[in-house]
């Protein structure tokens, strides 16, 4: 589907977006960030990988009791188990973060510098409170010269919004408007990655109820789980 079919259908479908988005928030669980460790090392030498995590609750791991059902932990544990060799992390999420806001309240207080990958979790956010897409340009855009700055040797990677469709705490209706905005989120911000020199992973690939947290709608342990998997295939390209 074009970007132009999907966004005026988007459009069509705002009032479907709004009276199921009411209902879901009015029933929806809200899940607290994780209160755990926000950085660590595993493997006992010099980290061959320092790895550090932006973005929304998804890195604020909402709804997580333990560290290794993290988003990052997970990242760090599978490139470590695929190289043997020792990794750093670091995680820095805020719950509703959107681009803009991770780039102005969120990277400005990490503290260090010498980074091999940062990887971007932000976009769903910018989707569900129906940002249009050239302020989701200029906000992720800026995101990515911001972190291209600030750490220069670092590989960034951004991994984009998720398949609305397999959330099971959407109705069919919000699923699909949500869908359409999500492909011109991911559109638009694998065009600003190819620009700007950052990597655009393919979305998360959590296929059933079994990778979801028990609100539905963030990933839960296993969800985590494969997330880090699939996010350590563009850090250890070997």
């Amino acid at each position: 589907m074009s970007n132009t079919r999907s966004s005026l259908l988007s459009w069509l479908m705002f009032p479907v977006y709004a009276w199921q988005g009411i209902q879901l928030r009015r029933r929806i669980e809200r899940l607290l960030p994780a209160f755990l460790p926000h950085s660590g090392q595993l493997g006992e030498n010099d980290p061959a990988f320092k790895i550090l995590t932006l973005g929304d609750s998804t890195v604020a791991s909402v709804g997580m009791e333990e560290l290794e059902h993290t988003l990052t932990f997970n990242i760090a544990k599978a490139v470590h188990d695929k190289t043997g060799k020792s990794v750093a992390w670091r995680s820095a999420g805020g719950n509703s973060a959107t681009a803009d806001l991770v780039r102005d309240y969120i990277l400005p207080h990490i503290e260090e510098r010498d980074f091999t990958h940062v990887i971007i979790a932000v976009g769903t956010n910018d989707m569900k409170n129906f940002h249009a897409i050239p302020t989701f340009k200029k906000s992720f855009g800026t995101l990515l010269y911001a972190v291209r700055t600030r750490f220069p040797q670092a590989q960034i990677i951004w991994t984009p919004v998720a398949d609305m469709t397999k959330f099971p705490s959407l109705p069919s209706g919000l699923a699909k408007v949500l869908s359409y905005r999500a492909a011109l989120i991911n559109a638009k911000g694998k065009q600003l990655c190819e620009e700007r020199g950052a990597l655009y992973s393919e979305p998360i690939p959590i296929e059933d109820v079994s990778g979801f947290a028990r609100d539905g709608f963030h990933a839960g342990p296993d969800g985590y789980r494969i997330w880090g998997e699939h996010l350590s295939r563009y850090i250890v390209t070997d």
